[in-house]
């Protein structure tokens, strides 16, 4: 008989440690996949930035204003997410002139595509569109456009975008979320018992993973 391994990734599309984190978790489960384990893997709402304008915001700018970080400092940074996210298989493509957008209509769609049985698709074209290829995630064209290249119905989105469809359940998902202390992503939690925080390289991943699937055996 296998065993089940629950998943909740709480994440936001603009965010490349989540991108870090996800295809560090693929990887270790690739790993793992001798084990015989039956994966539920669900994407879970969270916007770092909530009142951000569908115009978005200059990235450089906004890291100043949020955190404090000069010029040089930032450029650290995204030169190590850079390094990380090879490392793990992913592409990020960051720069001075890159934007910060809203994200709350493409976690709607996250949560159709959840109830469509695409949702990991859609996490992964969302993901790469904007730290890859900074692309808007708040433009409902690019939206449409991503969702179809995810397997997804391309009307049906255009539909919930026109909408406010599945905006109480994003609310709803992101506020029991922070209600349980998730206050920075990624956090990865298992089997609702066990959360690993940020963009941990591989063998930590399988490491935790090992662990719950030994306690259940």
């Amino acid at each position: 008989m296998k065993n089940t391994l629950k998943i909740n990734f709480v994440s936001d599309v603009t965010c490349p440690w989540c991108a870090v984190g996800l295809y560090s978790l693929l990887t270790a489960l690739t790993a793992l996949d001798r084990l015989e384990t039956d994966v539920d893997l669900t994407f879970e709402p969270f916007e770092l930035n909530r009142a951000m304008p569908a115009a978005g915001q200059n990235l450089q700018e906004h890291v100043q204003q949020k955190y404090g970080a000069t010029r040089e400092q930032s450029l650290q940074t995204r030169e190590m997410i850079r390094e990380r996210s090879a490392e793990v298989g992913f592409r990020y493509n960051m720069n001075d002139d890159s934007r910060i957008y809203n994200t709350f209509d493409a976690h709607r769609l996250l949560h159709w595509s959840l109830l469509q049985g695409r949702q990991r698709e859609l996490k992964e074209r969302l993901l790469a569109a904007y730290l890859s290829e900074g692309r808007n995630p708040s433009d409902h064209e690019t939206l449409v456009e991503l969702a179809e290249a995810a397997g997804l119905d391309a009307e049906a989105a255009r539909d919930i975008l026109r909408t406010d469809a599945y905006a109480n359940e994003v609310r709803e998902r992101e506020e029991y979320w922070l209600e349980r202390g998730v206050y920075s992503v990624p956090t990865i939690v298992l089997n609702d018992q066990e959360a690993v925080v940020g963009g941990q390289p591989p063998e930590v991943f399988e490491s935790v993973i090992r662990r719950h699937l030994l306690a259940d055996a």
